[in-house]
């Protein structure tokens, strides 16, 4: 069984590597980021590489957990310290962390389906809405 924290390591190693593009992960076509948020138990700094949708200014990432029927940890950290950093490409940006309103979210979400359909299978393994979280960039 392959360890999650050393498989994670290694592809924001590759992220990093090639300016937010991972060949190992969806063929290299999928936007992926690196998301810096503060655990909410340890207050300690946790990485995580998610799939994101451009929103133009500010960035869309889903709380899909790979289809499990809890949220990701990073979830939970980002309810309680909603400022973030994230590593989209080759920059790096601060941003603030919400929860997108039932509209918003679907507006996201009908885009996210339209890029990747497997997306309504991880909604339904999880048996539960799957929050999408926009990030607001900040100045």
């Amino acid at each position: 069984m392959t360890d999650p924290k050393a498989m994670n390591a290694t592809l924001i190693d590759e992220f990093r590597a090639n300016e937010g593009k991972v060949a190992s992960f969806g063929n290299g076509e999928t936007t992926l980021l690196v998301l810096h948020s503060t655990g909410v138990k340890s207050g300690l700094e946790r990485v995580s590489l998610l799939i994101y949708q451009d929103l133009g200014g500010s960035w869309a990432i889903f709380a899909s957990n790979g289809g499990a029927p809890t949220n990701p940890a990073w979830y939970h950290n980002i309810i309680a310290h909603p400022s973030v950093e994230i590593e989209v490409g080759g920059s790096r940006h601060r941003a603030i962390a919400r929860v997108a309103d039932a509209t918003e979210r679907q507006r996201i979400w009908d885009t996210q389906r339209a890029i990747m359909p497997m997306i309504d299978d991880l909604a339904a393994s999880s048996c539960r809405i799957i929050p999408v979280v926009v990030l607001d960039p900040v100045s």
